[in-house]
């Protein structure tokens, strides 16, 4: 029986490790800020890119989307998102930022982006780059593949 390590899945391996510990930090962060990672993306979306249809949220959030709609009721319940009918279409519902939602963005990102940092701190400014060019061909071309 031969060994069964190879590089495809030597790097599987640390592509994964790497993605849970560093992921751990930002929840960790976001969760002591009251909010959880989907809530945090949804409103991180919002403010970056103004009003969303609710049903074309889950596409452009980083992570899973589970149930958009319970999210945006949470993020309604914390008066940080709105709900709105489109009038050119009624059965669009859009979600948007509220006053309080970006101040709250406001005031937690700079920390946020920060507890980021200190867990990619493990490699250099140069290593970072050299790392995100390697990941975004490798994502690429899985994406290009998955069929």
């Amino acid at each position: 029986m031969g060994d069964l390590r190879n590089d495809s899945l030597d790097l599987f391996i640390a592509l994964s490790r790497a993605s849970q510990w560093v992921n751990a930090h930002a929840d960790r962060d976001i969760r002591l800020r009251g909010l959880n990672r989907t809530e945090f993306g949804v409103l991180e979306l919002l403010y970056h890119k103004g009003s969303q249809a609710i049903q074309q949220i889950g596409s452009k959030v980083l992570m899973s989307s589970g149930n958009i709609t319970y999210v945006v009721d949470k993020l309604e319940k914390k008066k940080l998102v709105s709900r709105r009918a489109c009038t050119e279409d009624r059965r669009l519902i859009y979600a948007e930022i509220t006053e309080a939602g970006r101040e709250w963005i406001e005031e937690s990102f700079p920390g946020h982006t920060e507890i980021i940092e200190q867990a990619m701190s493990g490699l250099s400014a140069e290593e970072k780059q050299t790392a995100a060019q390697l990941l975004k061909k490798l994502g690429k071309h899985a994406q290009e593949s998955f069929k």
